[in-house]
Order: C-alpha cells, then sequence, then structure tokens
C-alpha cells in the first residue's frame, strides 16, 4: 500500500527506510538529506593513552560483512530515495573517508548530478590516540541534483549574507555536536554516537529549500534534520528504525518553536532589476535634450540629444559608448560614469535618476 506523502507530512516512522521510500509517492520530496552509516570498520575498541575507552560507533546497523554488502545496501536506499526525489530537488550525504569515495561514485552511477562537495573541517576533532595516522578532522559532503538538467534550489544569496556578504565556500568550520545539544541516553551517555550538530544542518537546509519545502532524512537517528526544519519552516518526514532514537528526536522536536513571525522566515534574494534604457530619463522629463553631462571631476563634457544618446568633440552614441571613448577604454558603465548638476550646482551620477525610475516601475511615484 503506497503512503501519502501529506499524511506523514513533520511525523517520524519507525521502520526500514529501504522499505518506505519505496511505497512513498513518486517525486514527492524536495531535499533529502542523508547521513547513512559510515562502515567504520572498527574491528576491536579505541583506547586513550590513559587505558579509557574511545567512544566510537560499534552499533549493529554500521556493521557490513563485505564492501559488497554495503554498496548493495548504498545502490538500495539511493534508488529508493531518487524515486521519491522531486525532478528538481537535490540530495546531501554525509560520509568519511570509510565511505564517501563508494557514495560519490554510487550517486554518479545512478544519474546524479554532483554540485559540490563540502568539507566540514571539525573544530574541536577526536585526536588519534594510537599515533599511527593523521588526526581524522573532517567529514565531507555531497550536495547533488537529480539529473543535469534539474532546476534546483540554492538559495546564493541568503548564504552570502549568512556570511557577512561574502561568498560562502565549499569549507565548514564548525564544531562536533556537544554540550546541551548533545542528546543522552537513560544511562547518561551519548544517546546517538555520530549526531549532527545543528548548525551543519541549518546551512544545508537554508541553502537548499524554501520555506514549506518538505525534507526527507532516511536515516534520522536523533532528529536534527527534523529539529531544524521546524524550526526554519521546512516539513520534515524522518525514519529511523532503532526505536530508542525516535523516542529521542520526538521528545526534542516536540521542544522546538517555529518562528513565529513569518517575515523573519524571509531570506536574501537577488531579484532582477527591471533594464531602463537612458532614453526613458529624457521621457520621463528627468533629463531634457540639450542639458549636458561630465564625468565625476567635470573635466568631460557631452550634450544629450532627444534620442538619449550623446553628442560631444570625440563623438556620439549611447551614454556607454561615449564614456568608453572619452577615456579610451574598451568598455564603460554610463550610468556611474556620466553626471549632471542638480539644484545646488553638484555633479550627481545619473544612475540616481535610473533608481528613481524603478521605483516608478514598482509602483513608487517618482519624486
Amino acid at each position: 500500500m503506497s503512503i501519502e506523502t501529506k499524511k506523514i507530512l513533520n511525523t517520524i516512522i519507525n521502520d526500514d527506510c529501504v522499505k518506505i521510500m519505496n511505497r512513498m509517492e513518486e517525486k514527492s520530496v524536495d531535499l533529502i538529506f542523508a547521513d547513512p552509516p559510515y562502515n567504520l570498520q572498527l574491528g576491536e575498541a579505541l583506547t586513550r593513552p590513559d587505558n579509557s575507552n574511545v567512544s566510537g560507533v560499534y552499533e549493529e546497523w554500521d556493521n557490513f560483512a563485505s564492501m559488497k554488502e554495503y554498496d548493495d545496501y548504498t545502490r538500495a536506499w539511493m534508488s529508493a530515495a531518487r524515486r521519491v526525489l522531486k525532478d528538481d530537488g537535490s540530495i546531501w550525504v554525509i560520509g568519511s573517508y570509510h565511505n564517501i569515495f563508494r557514495v560519490g561514485c554510487m550517486l554518479q552511477d545512478l544519474g546524479f548530478w554532483i554540485l559540490n562537495d563540502i568539507i566540514w573541517n571539525k573544530t574541536n576533532p577526536m585526536p588519534n590516540f594510537k599515533g599511527t595516522r593523521f588526526t581524522n578532522a573532517h567529514e565531507t559532503l555531497i550536495w547533488a541534483a537529480k539529473t543535469p538538467k534539474s532546476k534546483y534550489t540554492f538559495n546564493y544569496e541568503a548564504m552570502k549574507a549568512m556570511n557577512e556578504d561574502v561568498q560562502m565556500r565549499s569549507d565548514w568550520q564548525l564544531p562536533l555536536c556537544t554540550g546541551r545539544e548533545r542528546l543522552k541516553s537513560d544511562e547518561g551517555g551519548k544517546l546517538h554516537p555520530t549526531q549532527k550538530p545543528e548548525a551543519l544542518l541549518y546551512r544545508v537546509i537554508m541553502s537548499s529549500t524554501n520555506v514549506g519545502d518538505t525534507v526527507l532524512d532516511p536515516f534520522f537517528g536523533t532528529g536534527t534534520t527534523g529539529a531544524v526544519a521546524k524550526k526554519i519552516g521546512r516539513n520534515f518526514i524522518g525514519i529511523e528504525r532503532d526505536a530508542q532514537y525516535v523516542r529521542g528526536a520526538e521528545a526534542r522536536i516536540a521542544e522546538v518553536t517555529r518562528v513565529k513571525n513569518d517575515a523573519c522566515l524571509g531570506y536574501a534574494t537577488k531579484k532582477r532589476q527591471p533594464r531602463v534604457p537612458f532614453g526613458s530619463v529624457i521621457e520621463c522629463g528627468l533629463l531634457k535634450a540639450g542639458d549636458k553631462l561630465f564625468d565625476a571631476k567635470g573635466d568631460v563634457s557631452a550634450l544629450i540629444r532627444s534620442d538619449g544618446t550623446l553628442v560631444s568633440t570625440f563623438g556620439n552614441g549611447s551614454i556607454h559608448q561615449m564614456g568608453a571613448a572619452a577615456q579610451n577604454a574598451p568598455a564603460c558603465n554610463g550610468w556611474m560614469y556620466w553626471h549632471y548638476r542638480n539644484e545646488k550646482k553638484e555633479l550627481v551620477a545619473i544612475d540616481g535618476l535610473r533608481k528613481i525610475i524603478r521605483r516608478a516601475l514598482s509602483g513608487i511615484v517618482l519624486s
């Protein structure tokens, strides 16, 4: 029996992810974040120099008899995930050196189109106690669109705004999940050995979804994906086969409050500005034929003609052509180069007049 997506929004299903995804509606989720078993291949217990045990991953869900068994499982869950992902959706998969290369190859084999590999540099990594290799201080996230033609979501301006108006790079400096954020078991230890920090999921979800989108996490664990999704106005679907993790996730998400003011769920976007030809400045009467334009210093001048072109001793043409000619340059932004004198006889860039017209096109009265 198929499962309607709308009936399982913002819930956690305690079951096997392959089975559930194969029953879900096709092309019904906008984003998938997958934190699958890493197949860490930990043979024996790790100890610190003081002989205390290091908390590793020894759970049954991370044990595979062979690489083939791991590959077969990876192909099964990825195929099921691809089935439920919308054509313009995308998928994130996180892993370590143990599995991420096999994961990337499998994604490409199944037809996904890799967009980025993100390096999560851990600011507080676990040291290498044996001293036999470099400290493993990062994990890798692969971000992929469903197909090369997918019109996937990427909130570039929002990510730039989060990064103090600088393009966000593909190396992210974030700490491990520790302190109050870390869920504890009834015995007081870690509830889940590899709980991811909310800061990591915040970037993933903010960058590649919009408000109201649905995020599927087939390896839900302790619910970081759901907690972040709820907080910033996205829907989530969690699938997790460990009942103890499910209980922890449900309690955690129940305490999360969604941002109340919808206006605060918005994010920076770069809307395409309407094109304004210089002739519109003449038509609107902001300048008129016969007026004189100058460079920023007032040393170079040109006269405005009735068709919006300029004429000067060095030729005639558009504001851009004449600006380039005045500087003997291959190109020029005439809106920034040319200036007019205002009522105070000050030189002001004509770009300000273009902004007035754009406001008018948006329904704001010319002034």
